[in-house]
């Protein structure tokens, strides 16, 4: 199966850089605000683009998305229902065993300092489950 369209070259990267210019109002500003914020949180992340279009931020497991909608930028914790949550970011998917997620609005301000420990949260749970899975023979070491 072969694909098509100008994506094919493209880096997560280069895409999630095109979403944002493509956007061209508060909800690009909004996404490029919070990829610098996940970036800061996890200078490690690995950025993926998934399912025709959907920015990903990645370590040792998904952290989270950041997809774009009409009226809301919504960044789904993949293992947000595992987190804790003091300040009560999440505010959306709230009826779930596993995700939570959080939705921006055009005039909503980030707090920067309780999304950096949430996203922090994110990567240790991740990093902590990777290290408790059994390894498989056909995954080689990162040595």
């Amino acid at each position: 199966m072969k694909k098509s369209g100008a994506q094919d070259n493209k880096s997560p990267s280069q895409l999630i850089d095109a979403r944002i210019k493509e956007l061209s109002d508060w909800r690009g500003e909004m996404l490029s605000r919070l990829r610098t914020l996940i970036k800061e949180a996890d200078p490690e992340v690995v950025e993926e683009w998934k399912w025709r279009g959907v920015p990903v931020w990645s370590h040792a497991g998904m952290i989270c998305t950041g997809e774009t909608y009409k009226n809301a930028v919504k960044m789904t914790f993949a293992k947000g229902a595992s987190l804790e949550d003091p300040s009560g970011l999440f505010n959306s998917s709230l009826e779930g065993n596993t995700r939570r997620a959080i939705d921006f609005h055009e005039s909503d301000k980030i707090d920067e300092k309780a999304l950096t420990a949430l996203i922090r949260a994110a990567v240790a749970l991740n990093t902590s489950s990777a290290a408790q899975r059994p390894r498989s023979a056909s995954v080689r070491s990162s040595v």
